[in-house]
């Protein structure tokens, strides 16, 4: 039996990052067949198969998901290391435009990219706050980083891993009205609310959908848990959102166990056609890819 190579996990994360084998040949530069083998050579090297086949499509199996987001971290780290070394005596410059949201983006973005551009004091960097899924091409964006859920388009994706939530409430208002055990119990409680919800949050692998009610509603994040944190009622947020408001004990962390299946993170960028991405974008996104991917959000 051959032992899988380092490049055959590359096989498995570019397959999964492209949702099909034909892509990820053309991403990798290698043959069909080629990645074809490794994908097998590797499944066959760990006993278990990682991705399941039909005439249609791939899809990931549980143990191809999980043994991914393990090896993500150890192959961008040495991707970056690899890069860091080539890129020692050839410096970048340019100007690149990257996209992400306006609460996430200055808090895990910036001193991400604030360390690229200090390595290299030839690049400028502009950062586009936004809200709304914008048009890459359209805003003349290199790439931009994004959370949750992607509709189907034209877009290249690099997964970062998944962002956990969080179900939470102030010691005043749980004192008050009780520290519920179940999500059930959550339609006997005020929640804060997201404007233009369904009023209905899901909860567990399962994706069970409780039905919720409160009086304050807000399309703003930020108006949302710093209603929570005022003991208003029960919020969920991306963990990211409120780890200070917990680790400050301004708000408890409650169901745990119970809270929706994470958000995945990616960075997106437009296809080129048959143009090569800039040397000074590829190094940007790979810096994030590391780093992001090593932190604990």
């Amino acid at each position: 039996m051959t032992l899988a190579s380092l490049a055959d996990y590359a096989v498995l994360l570019a397959v999964l990052d492209e949702g099909s084998l034909t892509s990820a040949a053309t991403r990798l530069g290698r043959s069909l067949q080629s990645v074809s083998r490794s994908l097998a050579r590797l499944e066959d090297d760990l006993g278990v198969e990682l991705v399941s086949r039909t005439t249609r499509r791939l899809n990931p199996t549980q143990a191809g998901l999980e043994f991914s987001d393990r090896i993500r971290l150890a192959l961008t780290t040495i991707d970056a290391a690899r890069e860091d070394l080539l890129a020692s005596n050839r410096r970048l410059a340019g100007t690149i435009r990257v996209g992400t949201s306006s609460l996430f983006g200055p808090e895990y973005v910036t001193p991400v990219l604030s360390q690229f551009l200090t390595r290299n004091p030839e690049i400028d960097l502009e950062l586009v706050l936004s809200d709304e899924r914008v048009d890459l091409v359209a805003e003349k964006l290199d790439f931009a980083v994004r959370i949750g859920n992607l509709p189907d388009s034209n877009l290249r994706i690099r997964r970062l891993g998944g962002l956990s939530w969080a179900v939470f409430a102030s010691p005043v208002y749980l004192a008050a009205h009780g520290r519920p055990e179940h999500p059930e119990e959550l339609s006997r409680h005020e929640c804060v609310l997201r404007a233009g919800d369904d009023d209905r949050w899901a909860f567990g692998g399962d994706r069970q959908r409780i039905e919720v009610h409160g009086r304050f509603r807000s399309e703003s994040a930020a108006a949302r848990n710093a209603a929570v944190a005022s003991g208003f009622g029960i919020g969920i947020a991306p963990l990211w959102q409120v780890r200070r408001l917990i680790d400050q004990g301004i708000v408890e962390q409650i169901l745990v166990g119970h809270e929706p299946p994470p958000m995945p993170l990616q960075i997106v960028w437009p296809k080129r056609g048959t143009g090569a991405m800039p040397r000074r974008v590829r190094a940007a996104i790979e810096f994030l890819v590391a780093r992001l991917s090593a932190q604990r959000i």
